[in-house]
């Protein structure tokens, strides 16, 4: 092999070689910086990139796509001197290679570092209540914060979570002890209500029996004086016409009005519980005449007819003599 044909041979090869470091092809999901002399010209996208061979070399290989990164626990301390353990984590994204590469000399740990610093200042001007209660607000103040500090950096924090805070084991006591007591005096509160409510429907209730008992008491009263007014009425229309009668010469009326009431006396003593034996101080010849008058009445208004009927009902034998007649058993009620 002669001389020529060697350097043919280390021709092809060299552009061979120079071709292919000429051309680079980049993977989804990443953007390469291309410095030249140790100083950066461009960036290449994801696919088929051509570059100068020799002169450019690739810098750095920077990840695009969204990144999580976890915030280490620490022990911060609040606005009422309560100390917590706090830990989280971080969503971030680039979207400048060239700033992430150059601006920033190791940008994990900066956003950790960063990220940290934070949680501190936005937790220690919280009190304790506000940090356990409002980790959305914590969470929100946070992302608005290192987001605007991470920008010089070509970066985006999509997204900051606080994961745990605990709260030292004395104070978890204490905090259990508290709700236990808030939650005692609720149900303590819950039942004196409920024991108010009952006392107030039940004085409601007697009230409106009382109410009730009173209406029918007054219907009552108002209905004995209806009654006894009519029954008075027809007294006073009675005693009128035995008055009519009397003045008529009609003497029977007068006896029939005489022995009515005579009749219910004596019917109202016989119906006495008390009364067992019943001595008749009377003479029995006016009770004969009082219903003499009755039959009078009787014939005078019916008819015949209903003289000879009542006259039927009279009592066979009658003593005539005066005196006073033996004792007559009571009418058991």
């Amino acid at each position: 092999m002669s001389g020529f044909d060697i350097f043919a041979i280390v021709l092809v090869l060299l552009v061979i070689v120079t071709l292919i470091a000429g051309v680079k092809t980049v993977p989804q999901g990443y953007d390469w910086t291309i410095e030249r002399f140790g100083k950066y010209t461009q960036t290449l996208s994801p696919g088929l990139n051509l570059i100068v061979p020799y002169f450019d070399r690739v810098g750095r290989k920077i990840n695009m796509m969204e990144q999580v990164i976890d915030i280490p626990e620490q022990e911060v301390i609040t606005k009422d001197n309560a100390t917590v353990t706090v830990d989280g984590v971080a969503f971030y994204q680039v979207f400048d290679a060239a700033k992430a590469s150059y601006e920033v000399s190791n940008l994990t740990q900066a956003v950790t570092v960063l990220t940290m610093t934070n949680i501190r200042s936005v937790m220690g001007s919280m009190d304790l209540d506000q940090v356990l209660s409002h980790r959305d607000e914590i969470n929100e103040r946070l992302l608005r914060v290192v987001d605007a500090a991470v920008s010089p950096w070509g970066l985006k924090v999509n997204r900051i979570e606080i994961k745990d805070i605990v709260p030292p084991a004395d104070l978890v006591e204490a905090m259990g002890r508290q709700m236990k007591a808030e939650r005692v005096k609720r149900a303590d509160i819950l039942a004196a209500e409920g024991q108010r409510q009952s006392e107030i429907l039940r004085a409601e209730g007697a009230k409106q029996g009382q109410i009730l008992q009173a209406e029918g008491r007054k219907e009552a009263a108002f209905r004995d004086a209806e009654a006894r007014e009519r029954s008075a009425e027809a007294e006073a229309k009675a005693t009128q016409m035995v008055s009519e009668a009397i003045s008529k010469g009609d003497v029977a009326a007068l006896n029939y009005f005489i022995a009515d009431k005579y009749i219910k006396a004596f019917g109202q003593l016989a119906e006495s519980p008390n009364q067992k034996v019943i001595m008749l101080p009377v003479e029995a010849m006016s009770m004969l005449g009082s219903l003499a008058g009755i039959g009078e009445i009787a014939k005078a208004t019916f008819g015949e007819s209903a003289a000879s009927a009542a006259a039927a009902r009279r009592p066979s034998s009658v003593p005539t003599t005066g005196g006073t007649p033996p004792a007559v058993p009571p009418r058991q009620g």
